[in-house]
């Protein structure tokens, strides 16, 4: 039965919202995660170094071909059992801790393609010049390439930022409760009743979200492009 009394819908509202910083929390942490391990890799993918550029491609392709949930299950149960065969014991960690590690690996995997083709949008000439006035690889990459690679790649960066957004309601999978969580425990709770109203709430709530970081993304985009000019013009 679906209630229609703004009350109801105010509290369920708030019940959902009260797990928000755990969300933010877990998103905020994969995402810089993956955006290290995401350069590193497109770096090594760059520069093609032999070994180290095919376990990249095994790792990508892994990453790309198995579900986020099975990842998300092979970390938080076969990572500890993997490393008590040398004698580490991480039985210990929080579920958040097993979470983050695993959805930084599988986001990283598309953030370094993105990461990468941005890098190769950038025209090479502005290496040599800037090795003309003496910055050697990592200077230029600093101070001139990657500036510019992350302006191209932010609709990207802002895609895959909602992707995980959204992937962050399967933690309840592994006993966390944040957002989705609590929904499915409202849903427990109340034997199912209100279910219509639930999920309204909660698509509300993430629309909402992903609203706001397409707003962050736009505003970067115009902020970062003013007063640059096209070489081609």
């Amino acid at each position: 039965m679906i209630s229609t009394d703004f009350h109801d819908w105010l509290k369920l509202l708030w019940q959902v919202v009260d797990k928000l910083p755990l969300t933010l929390f877990m998103l905020g942490l994969s995402l810089l995660f993956s955006l290290l391990l995401g350069f590193v890799i497109a770096l090594i993918r760059i520069q093609k170094k032999p070994v180290l550029s095919k376990m990249a491609t095994i790792y990508l392709s892994f990453m790309r071909c198995t579900p986020l949930l099975v990842q998300l299950f092979l970390v938080y149960f076969g990572l500890p059992q993997l490393l008590l065969l040398v004698h580490i014991d991480i039985n210990s960690w929080s579920r958040v801790t097993f979470l983050v590690i695993a959805f930084s690996l599988h986001t990283a995997a598309p953030l370094s393609e993105v990461i990468r083709s941005a890098y190769l949008s950038i025209d090479k000439g502005q290496f040599e010049a800037a090795y003309s006035i003496g910055m050697n690889y990592f200077q230029s990459l600093r101070r001139i390439i990657l500036p510019q690679a992350f302006v191209a790649a932010l609709p990207n960066l802002g895609n895959a930022t909602i992707s995980l957004l959204k992937d962050t309601a399967l933690a309840f999978s592994i006993g966390i409760i944040d957002i989705m969580g609590q929904v499915r425990l409202i849903l427990g709770n109340n034997y199912g009743i209100g279910m219509f109203e639930i999920y309204v709430t909660i698509s509300l709530v993430y629309w909402s979200m992903c609203i706001v970081i397409e707003i962050i993304v736009s505003y970067l985009e115009k902020h970062l492009k003013k007063g640059r000019v096209s070489i081609s013009k």
